[in-house]
């Protein structure tokens, strides 16, 4: 079989030499052996110590050096003099992947993480074997000041880091539903470090936006919509509907059932050349971890295009004798299948969903104290009356607060009580 992005070579030694302009450092992937100046050119000699996929870039600029250390790796950031605003959180979201993967996945294969600056013609990054590139735009000139903001330079450079393990430690074969095994575990990888170091709270804003963007992907559709096992060259499915159908799975196996079967593929699949991994490992893998309750939501997430829509309709409150609060929710509830061209069939729904209460909305959440009730329920088809009882008056409530789900209106499923 042939792999995703080098279809026609497995992993392979790589060395090269590379002269550019007296002023300017040249990088590619590899450990820096020599460097010299010859007839008004500087050259440069890298070379790698294990082998890479036939994936590398070769930049040269005039760049100042930000340089690091973690647990034996070089964390090395290459910047314009000026651009020295988000060095440090690229750096600590570096040393935190790399407890993170290093831990859960599998040792870093690599001696140094390096980051290097382009000019904003673009914005993206891109996860080179222990070398990325990041524009400007996303990166260096991010304004960061707001709290409220989600920190996307954190995210952005923790999902590259992922990328050494998923792509560059596992690579899928190149059929159907492979950028799954390279996007969808990259966006999970990079949602835990973001969860770890912000609290789950901070990840409604980030996953209510992958959630709208997933919905308007839809419609502009050329062809069909896939499942997401099959995803094709659809980047609002493997990238953005990825991140709900990986978080949701967390939030019902746990964070350590889903990263032992990412593991499991890992010590499987890792650096192989002669057999590449589809998204039917990952499901096995997963399903194997799974419960007997949790095997239909796979089913779901990945083999169906499955929507909810959910919507709190009414609250009250009424203050008890006692001096607690009681909290009626009215919720009401659909599930529905729809197929590659958008036509929807309703589903029996008999489901848990998360129910919260809370003494600020949940955008607002700093402390975990104004979270004042966090409980699955079980829904079922149309309305549900959900009682519960508080030390605290709640000011919002709703379904699905997080939005862990794939909801077709996410706006509607918290209310002022």
């Amino acid at each position: 079989g042939s792999n995703y992005i080098t279809p026609h070579t497995g992993f392979i030694d790589f060395e090269v030499i590379i002269s550019t302009h007296p002023d300017q450092v040249a990088l590619a992937p590899g450990y820096l052996e020599r460097e010299w100046m010859d007839s008004g050119r500087r050259y440069f000699h890298y070379k790698m110590d294990a082998p890479i996929l036939k994936f590398f870039n070769i930049m040269s600029s005039d760049l100042a050096l930000t340089e690091d250390e973690h647990d034996g790796v070089a964390i090395k950031v290459y910047h314009h003099p000026n651009h020295a605003f988000n060095v440090a959180r690229m750096i600590e979201s570096v040393r935190d992947s790399l407890d993170y993967f290093n831990r859960e996945f599998s040792p870093y294969q690599h001696r140094q993480a390096r980051i290097i600056e382009f000019p904003g013609y673009s914005r993206f990054a891109q996860a080179f074997p222990n070398t990325i590139p990041y524009s400007e735009d996303i990166g260096f000139i991010a304004d960061l000041r707001d709290p409220d903001d989600i920190d996307y330079v954190y995210y952005v450079t923790a999902h590259e880091m992922a990328h050494q393990w998923w792509a560059h430690q596992l690579i899928g074969a190149n059929v159907q539903g492979v950028e799954v095994l390279s996007e969808s575990l990259s966006q999970y990888s990079a949602l835990m470090g973001l969860e770890h170091k912000y609290g789950p709270a901070h990840l409604r804003r980030f996953l209510k936006y992958e959630l709208d963007r997933y919905l308007r992907g839809r419609p502009s559709q050329v062809l069909e919509e896939q499942p997401l096992k099959r995803s094709d060259r659809q980047a609002y499915i493997h990238y953005q509907k990825g991140s709900l159908v990986m978080y949701a799975l967390r939030d019902r196996m746990g964070e350590d059932a889903v990263n032992r079967a990412l593991r499991q593929l890992i010590d499987e699949f890792a650096f192989r050349s002669d057999i590449y991994p589809t998204t039917r490992d990952l499901i096995a893998a997963l399903r194997a971890e799974a419960g007997p309750d949790e095997q239909q939501l796979i089913t779901d997430l990945f083999e169906r295009i499955i929507l909810f829509e959910l919507k709190a309709e009414s609250g009250q409150v009424e203050e008890l004798p006692d001096g607690r609060f009681q909290v009626e929710l009215t919720i009401h509830a659909r599930k529905l299948e729809a197929d590659g061209q958008g036509q929807e069939t309703e589903q029996a729904l008999d489901e848990l969903f998360d129910i919260g209460l809370f003494s600020v909305h949940p955008d607002d959440i700093d402390s975990d104290d104004q979270v004042l009730y966090f409980q699955r329920h079980r829904l079922t088809d149309g309305e549900n009356s959900i009682t519960v009882i508080v030390d605290q008056r709640p000011s919002h409530g709703g379904v699905d607060p997080y939005v862990k789900m794939i909801n077709r209106f996410s706006d509607d499923n918290v209310i002022r009580l």
